[in-house]
């Protein structure tokens, strides 16, 4: 008996083996790049707090040979540091090609302004010379070509082809039925308030705040939650805009990117400390609305964010 299990044992691997191997080559579309895969990734590095979440819902943790960028912008939470134990940190905030190549990386989970800039040392293309394949975060392929605004349909086509990618795609579905069935909830809940709340999202920066065009992942959430974000009519991601066009629109809400050293506390005293943002409805009302980072960029905690924006929102749709 203990043969014959022994001998299917080792026929279920051959299978097994045989259909990770029939998986394979994998072409996925990652900005305006198409980039094959021969083989799953051994040794993944991720950037950001938000992308490197993604691998671990996936399951990748055994896949990767570390990650990058979140101790140095402050974006770790304790749930986080307790999963990632034993994987290390590469670099605080963007690692080099050395770094990579050192850790011998085969993949580089990223995006522009998530680990990578335009023109910059570590791009798809200074990385593929050396093995290492670039999947880049598909929200913020804007920097680098033409597209419409962020919506969660990117954030489900990132974890699509991440289980493509590394052959894990049951995970993917799962993970995607749970945030569209919490989305669906949420909007039923709601039950399409209008008019939309105006809403502005305030991540940082004193003379200019830095604020979520509608390109960035924000302004999906802010509408999804219902409400407007004021800077809907910038076709841009993430960008630095003026305060006169923030008292232009009157935001009634204003959404806290909670990361970094400045606190979101000391983010709200800083707009409540500012004589021409006095008459705005959402300062008045003290209407603030924070949020992490990992919720405000795209991941799997995107509908949690839309949850507590909709509460801020639409207080009397939770009250029962």
């Amino acid at each position: 008996m203990k043969k014959i299990l022994f001998l299917l044992g080792a026929v279920l691997a051959l299978l097994a083996s045989q259909a990770r191997a029939a998986h394979y080559p994998v072409t996925v579309q990652s900005c305006n790049r198409a980039v094959t895969f021969e083989r799953a990734p051994a040794h993944a590095v991720s950037n950001d707090v938000n992308l490197t979440e993604m691998m671990l819902a996936l399951g990748l943790k055994p896949k990767m040979a570390g990650f990058t960028g979140v101790s140095g912008w402050k974006t770790g939470n304790p749930e986080l540091r307790r999963e990632l134990q034993g994987l290390p940190e590469l670099a605080n905030q963007y690692p080099s090609v050395e770094v990579l190549v050192d850790a011998g990386a085969d993949f580089y989970f990223a995006g522009w302004n998530y680990g990578m800039s335009v023109g910059g040392p570590v791009t798809p293309a200074t990385l593929a010379p050396l093995g290492i394949n670039v999947y880049e975060l598909s929200e913020s392929c804007a920097h680098v070509m033409s597209r419409g605004p962020a919506s969660f349909a990117d954030v489900y086509s990132d974890l699509r082809n991440l289980a493509r990618i590394f052959d894990v795609e049951p995970r993917a579905a799962s993970l995607i039925d749970d945030m569209r069935n919490r989305l669906t909830a949420l909007t039923q809940r709601i039950g399409g308030k209008t008019p939309a709340v105006r809403t502005f999202v305030y991540d940082s920066g004193e003379d200019k705040p830095f604020t979520a065009g509608k390109l960035a992942m924000p302004n999906a959430l802010i509408e999804a939650a219902g409400g407007r974000n004021v800077m809907d009519d910038v076709s841009q991601s993430w960008t630095r805009v003026s305060w006169e066009s923030v008292v232009e629109r009157n935001p009634q809400a204003i959404v806290i990117v909670d990361y970094g050293a400045v606190t979101a506390a000391q983010k709200i005293a800083f707009l409540l400390d500012q004589p021409a943002l006095r008459q705005l409805d959402a300062i008045r009302a003290r209407r603030f609305i924070v949020i992490p980072y990992d919720a405000a960029t795209p991941g799997v905690r995107n509908v949690d964010a839309v949850e507590t924006i909709a509460r801020g929102l639409h207080p009397d749709a939770f009250a029962k």
